[in-house]
């Protein structure tokens, strides 16, 4: 579900920065925080500076080879590619794409994807 425009943002803009970027979009729904092993809710979450990370990430592959290599060392749980670089101290881009650049990650991402490459024929 990658539109060519995204890809070609994500490449130009991680092309001229020194530790590359993600593709992202702004958070639209309103967020709550749970509370610890419970189904009630603890808080509202400020929307205004959280993002969707999408697909593809593009980093630099010793940087993030050795980022990824650190964060397995300490223990700390990769997310995504960015996650591990964060973890190392970069703060990688935030390129916004499309919000129908959607990641399988769950069975019903299948039926979502299917709808929107459907709809492109």
């Amino acid at each position: 579900c990658l539109h060519k425009t995204d890809l070609d943002a994500l490449i130009e803009s991680v092309s001229s920065h020194n530790h590359g970027g993600i593709l992202a979009t702004p958070v639209r729904d309103t967020m709550k925080l749970a509370l610890v092993d419970e189904a009630q809710i603890e808080e509202t979450i400020d929307r205004s500076r959280l993002w969707h990370a999408l697909t593809p990430q593009m980093f630099r592959l010793g940087e993030l080879k050795q980022a990824l290599e650190q964060a397995l060392a300490d223990g700390f749980v990769v997310t995504d590619e960015a996650s591990a670089m964060e973890h190392a101290g970069i703060q990688p881009l935030l390129i916004r794409g499309r919000a129908d650049n959607i990641k399988i990650t769950v069975p019903e991402d299948l039926e979502l994807a299917e709808f929107y490459l459907g709809r492109r024929r």
